[in-house]
């Protein structure tokens, strides 16, 4: 890349980059974030899962909220897990959603495969998660926050997938 080339990306506003020690976990879903305390199922709210936040969605379509690989995956079809730059996530869709079996999942995605930020994940039909009893809440948890310095909610209210949700600071 030349330096014109440099200018000229400089020029055009890229997307602004976090620290070199931190990570941006973005929005799976559009909907209203929560913080942790709020997630209506006390293995969440509680912190037992790791640092989380949650999103009231307003549509089923579940999105990838990093670059990474799948590296869990249930027959229950209610969640994900992705390996992402140090990170163990868990994208888990309704509260005791294991419970329906699979039932109103479609999953797009499978194990060890890699996903961009915003790559389909899954397809939660919300009508039959309420019918079935079970609130919609889909929890965004770093499993394993305890390996890094602070993971923080950085959004609030009304979030678009791909919006910036929890900022991760490498020790």
């Amino acid at each position: 890349m030349g330096f014109f080339d440099k200018l000229k990306k400089g020029l055009l506003g890229d997307e602004p980059k976090a620290a070199s020690n931190e990570i941006m976990v973005c929005a799976c879903a559009k909907g209203r974030a929560i913080p942790m305390a709020d997630i209506p199922d006390p293995a969440f709210s509680q912190g037992f899962v790791g640092f989380c936040c949650g999103i009231e969605p307003e549509d089923g379509q579940v999105l990838s909220p990093v670059d990474g690989v799948v590296s869990q995956l249930p027959d229950t079809l209610h969640a994900v897990g992705i390996e992402a730059q140090g990170m163990d996530l868990l994208v888990h869709c309704g509260v005791d959603t294991v419970d329906m079996k699979g039932e109103g999942f479609i999953v797009a995605v499978r194990e060890g495969q890699e996903v961009k930020k915003g790559d389909p994940l899954l397809t939660m039909d919300l009508e039959t998660v309420r019918k079935a009893g079970h609130p919609t809440t889909i929890i965004t948890a770093v499993t394993n926050s305890d390996d890094f310095a602070g993971v923080e909610l950085v959004a609030e209210g009304s979030v678009q997938a791909g919006d910036s949700l929890l900022k991760v600071t490498k020790k």
